[in-house]
């Protein structure tokens, strides 16, 4: 008689080898796997299930069918949930630990009153044999628990296929061929469970081993043609989609291939229509660039600096190229990263400007005035050619401040560099040189010239007085001494002293006028 079920015992137990297969593949595979872990032990207790099954089909005795009849829940209460939590890790959504764990409670309770159904029947009421078959089969009377764990065994595979179903519209194409296997292992348990459950299945018989050989070989086909849970792909994408970083992803022929969205916010003529198309063709309908500036080296990164116009203003943006590489080690395509480095410039301005260049008057600081300046005198000794310093200040210029205030004093500063501005050429160095001080090097000009600019300097701050909304117009004047680097070539700490040694002369001699360092070492 028990050769009638020998087609259905050998379809079970080919359905568990299949399961053990991949629970094995997977295992073996597990440093490749990121949820590994989840994987063996839904694939294993599968297994156990499927196998149980098999020998309760093979049993002679009530007793022998009770007993594999445990065995099986050890996978029917907790293969679900463990399903579950691989579909939740599949999309990404994180749950706290402690909730995972909770998740297991009925599936344990479920266990202790299937091994221990004899001493109080919440399980089963009853479990006997059918009268009208030819092999020893049971049937049941539902207890209350089996009740609760079937609606929980049922609510944690819908759940499963819920959330799945979710992601298939905002699941790119090359991904759906993993999605639809993730679902049918969900989906078609679950059909086979509520088949069973209503009676219309052949001979009374739980479908769900049978089914389970389908899944499992769908998997099997998955794992090995589209990589399924390799990369775990729905998480990789929300990854990907969430980058701050624009990524534009090419094939190998320079085609673009997927772009993420921060990508379309640094590029906003960005379409997916534009996908297939190559970037050398876009590139400077999308950008304004010509893509010359964009040139990949194949055999290592390349990192550059871009800017183009974004929300009507200039943005700068770091663009990192890279090669993609495949599991042998050749190119499969490129992988172009923008990072936006536009606050990043703004500071760095920011900061240069504060370490070059003085805050008030936006002139050349000290600092930068004396590094620009010793290599314009050491490239004029060179070519034996002169270096004449103008260093000036403003007459009285503590009564500005004691007077009208520093308010006043710095707009008074700020006045005599405009004014001196629209004086000198713009090749001239120009700087600040401290308090009211400011000073002007004139490269191949000999103390002659530099006296005559110097006088065009004073008669226009002469003739320029500032006007004040709260004092009204208040003349400013500034003292003069000019210097020029001999032949053999002074240094630049030299001809400072020599021109504020002149400088000194033009204040003691009445203010408000130029006067020169003679070579010999005479003031005029």
């Amino acid at each position: 008689m028990q050769s009638e079920l020998t087609p259905y015992i050998t379809l079970v137990t080919t359905s568990g080898v299949l399961n053990t297969f991949l629970c094995l593949y997977v295992f073996f595979k597990r440093r490749e796997f990121p949820e590994a872990r989840l994987l063996v032990w839904w694939t294993a207790l599968q297994s156990v299930y499927i196998f149980a099954f098999a020998f309760e089909l093979a049993s002679e005795t009530l007793a022998e069918i009770k007993r594999w009849g445990v065995v099986e829940y050890v996978g029917i209460a907790f293969a679900p949930v463990v399903g579950l939590l691989l579909v939740l890790r599949y999309i990404d959504r994180r749950i706290p630990p402690a909730l995972a764990y909770a998740m297991f409670a009925i599936p344990a309770v479920t266990m202790l009153l299937v091994a221990t159904n004899d001493s109080h029947h919440l399980f089963y009421k009853d479990v006997y044999l059918r009268p009208d078959t030819p092999t020893p089969m049971a049937d049941i009377i539902v207890g209350q628990w089996y009740i609760v764990h079937g609606a929980y065994t049922f609510g944690c595979l819908l759940a499963g296929v819920v959330l799945l179903l979710r992601q298939w519209l905002s699941t790119k194409n090359s991904f759906r061929v993993q999605l639809f296997t993730l679902i049918c292992g969900q989906c078609l348990p679950m059909i086979g469970s509520f088949l069973y459950l209503i009676g219309v299945t052949p001979h009374g018989m739980d479908p769900v081993p049978f089914i389970l050989s389908v899944t499992s070989a769908l998997y099997i086909w998955a794992i090995l043609s589209t990589r399924l849970l390799m990369i775990v792909p729905i998480a990789k994408e929300n990854i990907f989609e969430s980058m701050k970083e624009g990524v534009i992803v090419l094939d190998r022929a320079g085609r673009l291939i997927d772009y993420n969205r921060s990508a379309t916010g640094m590029i906003p003529s960005l379409r997916r229509n534009l996908l297939g198309k190559k970037l050398g063709d876009i590139w400077e309908n999308l950008t304004g660039l010509p893509f010359q500036g964009l040139r990949m080296k194949r055999e290592e990164e390349t990192i550059m600096e871009l800017a183009w116009e974004t929300g009507g203003k200039l943005s700068v943006y770091q663009a990192r190229l890279s090669t993609v590489r495949g599991r042998g080690g050749d190119p499969i395509g490129d992988l172009l990263m923008l990072i936006d480095v536009t606050e990043q410039k703004r500071l760095e301005e920011q900061l240069t400007r504060m370490a070059y260049y003085d805050g008030l008057t936006g002139l050349c600081n000290r600092t930068q005035f004396m590094i620009r300046s010793k290599e314009q005198l050491d490239l004029a000794a060179l070519r034996e050619r002169p270096t004449s310093i103008v260093l000036f200040d403003i007459d009285h210029f503590k009564g500005f401040n004691d007077v009208y205030g520093h308010e006043t004093g710095d707009k008074v500063l700020i006045h005599t560099a405009n004014v001196c501005l629209g004086v000198l050429a713009t090749d001239m160095l120009f700087a600040r040189y401290g308090g009211e001080e400011f000073v002007v090097a004139l490269r191949d000009v000999t103390i002659e010239q530099a006296g005559e600019l110097a006088e065009q300097l004073r008669s226009a701050l002469a003739a320029t007085p500032f006007s004040s909304p709260a004092h009204g117009m208040l003349a400013v004047t500034a003292s003069f001494g000019v210097a020029t680097s001999e032949a053999s070539g002074d240094s630049l700490e030299t001809l400072l002293r020599l021109a504020d040694a002149a400088l000194y002369n033009a204040k003691r001699s009445g203010r408000n006028r130029v006067c020169l360092h003679e070579a010999a070492g005479a003031v005029r």
